[in-house]
Parts: C-alpha cells; sequence; structure tokens
C-alpha cells in the first residue's frame, strides 16, 4: 500500500505532518508513505529532528508550490496545479498512491478530488464525513463541502455514511438522523420535510427521524445527515464548546491550594475525559464519493493527529468501502430503473 501526504499544507505544516508520518511508519513499516513538498525544507527539518530518510518506505516527491487557506478552491487544479496538494493527488488519480491525505484548504481539496481523481460513478456529489467525538462515535456528513443540497444527495449521504459506519466500527444497520430544528415530520424548511419523506422510503438505510440539536451530544443516531453549511456550524460548535468546558474544568481546578491538591488527584481522570472528546483520536474525515480515499486531517493538526490520519486511511483502504459504495450506487440505480 502506498499513501501519499502533502506535508506542506496545515497550520502546523511542515513539521508536525513530518513528525506525524514517521510515527505512523513505525506502527505500519509495511506501508510507503510518500510526503509531497519542497525536498529541501523536508530535509532540513529531518536533519534538524534526527529524522532518517533512508528509512524503507519513505520518501519524498519535490514540488515548488504550497495551497495557502485563502488560495481560491480552483486554484489547485488551475496555477498551483503543481503544488504538494496538486501532486498528491495526480499521483493518486495516475495510480502511483493508494490513498491522499492532506490538512490542507478544505475547499481546494475537495474541489482537487472532484475534479482530478473523480467522483464514483452515480455519486452526484462527495461529501466531508467527520466524527464527532461525542460519548459513542456519530458520523456528520456533509461537515463543510456542499453548502446547497438535493434530496437525492443527502439520501446517498445517508448511504456513504451507513456504509462507512458500518465497515469501519462494525455497526449493524447504523441509524440515520437527518439535522432537524424539530424532531416533528412537519418541522424545518420545505427541502427538510421532503428529504424526511423521501429518506422514511428508503429501504437502503435505518432511518429514525429528525435529530434535533440538544439529542446530538447524546449520539442518538450513528449517522447525522444534513447540508454542509450546518454540518460545519455543528462541528464548529462541538469542537468550540469542549476547549470552553475543558478550560472551565481547569479553572475550577485552579481555583486554591485545596482545589490545586484534588486536581493532582484527579489528574488521570481528567486526562482521560480529555482524550475522549478529541477528534484528533479518530484521525481524518474522509471525503465519501471520490473513487479513491482521500483523508482531510484538521488544520490544525500535531504530529499525533496526523499519525490517526494516516492510520484511519489505511483503514479505509482495507475495508473496501469504496468498492461496497459503488456497488450499492449501481444497485440502487438498476432497481430504480426497473
Amino acid at each position: 500500500m502506498k499513501i501519499v501526504i502533502d506535508v506542506m499544507s496545515g497550520d502546523n505544516a511542515p513539521e508536525e505532518l513530518i513528525k506525524g508520518v514517521f510515527a505512523a511508519h513505525e506502527d505500519y513499516p509495511h506501508v510507503d508513505m510518500i510526503m509531497t513538498g519542497n525536498k529541501y525544507i523536508i530535509e532540513d527539518y529531518c536533519r534538524e529532528a534526527d529524522l532518517d530518510l533512508k528509512t524503507p518506505g519513505i520518501s519524498i516527491v519535490h514540488t515548488e508550490s504550497v495551497i495557502t487557506m485563502e488560495d481560491p478552491a480552483l486554484s489547485v487544479v488551475r496555477d498551483k496545479a503543481d503544488s504538494s496538494m496538486g501532486k498528491g493527488l495526480k499521483m493518486l488519480s495516475a495510480g502511483e498512491a493508494d490513498a491522499m491525505v492532506s490538512a490542507g484548504n478544505t475547499g481546494a481539496l475537495h474541489a482537487g478530488s472532484t475534479l482530478v481523481v473523480r467522483r464514483i460513478k452515480g455519486i452526484g456529489r462527495s461529501a466531508i464525513a467527520t466524527i464527532l467525538p461525542l460519548e459513542t462515535p456519530m458520523l456528520l456528513i456533509d461537515a463543510g463541502a456542499n453548502t446547497e443540497v438535493t434530496k437525492e444527495q443527502l439520501l446517498q449521504f445517508a448511504i456513504m455514511g451507513s456504509i462507512y459506519m458500518n465497515k469501519l466500527f462494525g455497526i449493524d444497520r447504523p441509524r440515520v438522523g437527518l439535522a432537524n430544528n424539530g424532531t416533528e415530520a412537519t418541522k424545518g424548511t420545505k427541502l427538510l420535510q421532503e428529504v424526511y419523506a423521501y429518506l422514511s422510503e428508503c429501504e437502503d438505510i435505518n432511518f429514525i427521524g429528525n435529530i434535533e440539536g440538544k439529542q446530538i451530544p447524546f449520539s442518538e443516531c450513528d449517522v447525522l445527515v444534513c447540508d454542509g453549511f450546518t454540518g460545519n456550524m455543528i462541528l464548529k460548535l462541538t469542537e468550540g464548546l469542549a476547549k470552553f468546558f475543558m478550560g472551565k474544568v481547569k479553572q475550577v481546578f485552579m481555583r486554591n491550594p485545596a482545589t490545586k491538591a484534588a486536581g493532582l488527584v484527579m489528574k488521570p481522570q481528567i486526562k482521560e475525559f480529555k482524550k475522549e472528546f478529541d477528534a484528533s483520536e479518530y484521525g481524518g474525515a474522509p471525503l465519501l464519493g471520490i473513487s479513491k480515499p482521500v483523508v482531510k486531517a484538521h488544520g490544525s493538526s500535531d504530529a499525533v493527529a496526523v499519525k490517526n490520519a494516516i492510520r484511519q486511511t489505511i483503514d479505509f483502504v482495507n475495508t473496501g468501502i469504496i468498492k461496497e459504495l459503488a456497488r450499492r450506487v449501481t444497485k440502487k440505480e438498476e432497481s430504480e430503473n426497473e
């Protein structure tokens, strides 16, 4: 297996990305890891960090430019097609790699994946599928790729999310919920009312109805379906609240000598509690619907998050999710045409 990693993109590039690659290779020495980026910068950092670039299974493909967070999405296929992200996508499309990981510009990665690697035949839109770190893992789809969607696309998101949760987490018949402002079938916009009826009629998913915002933290479904605008708001709010509450917990234990002593006693439990709500433990977010595995790591990923994103990518490849997606889409099209 060969995985290409764009090590020049993201808030902590290239240092944390490079460290993450070497850490992942220690756990998965049988996987070839190809770093795309400026080889001179990569080599200089590896010398400083005492990382051996002669390690079998780790290599560099040199690129000059980088897609920044401010660049337009289409720059990855236009003026910066030979960037670290663009080169990685080309390699994936050409069969020179089996999967790709990037912590860079989400819009550019989504656009490049769609235009260079291409979608699975029959998939109307690819979507960002993010695991929310709740009491039990819940997949949020779409988490930011498509601000406007149709009922047919939301149904495909539900099917793709169900397959992903079944294959990676072993959930039999994952519960699918529709993000809405009430549980009743008549709630929400006209589109959401139509989607509710549409999902209810589909036998390919285990649709359980609408999910309100207050239900989300309790993981009352396994797959939460929504448009990318709503999904990104849910994702960012969840991340923000996790940081907010952890900050408040820290303040409580720092109030006086007695609480500080209690904090020392509780330190292992607090650390474990924090870990439960750390999204980096689940790695990155796959772009479901793309014909080959592309995983978006968080922009602020550190080495641990990068390592976990690579681990998730390896699982993504090994479980054959893309083949199952293509099979299910083809089967559904055939049944609709009968």
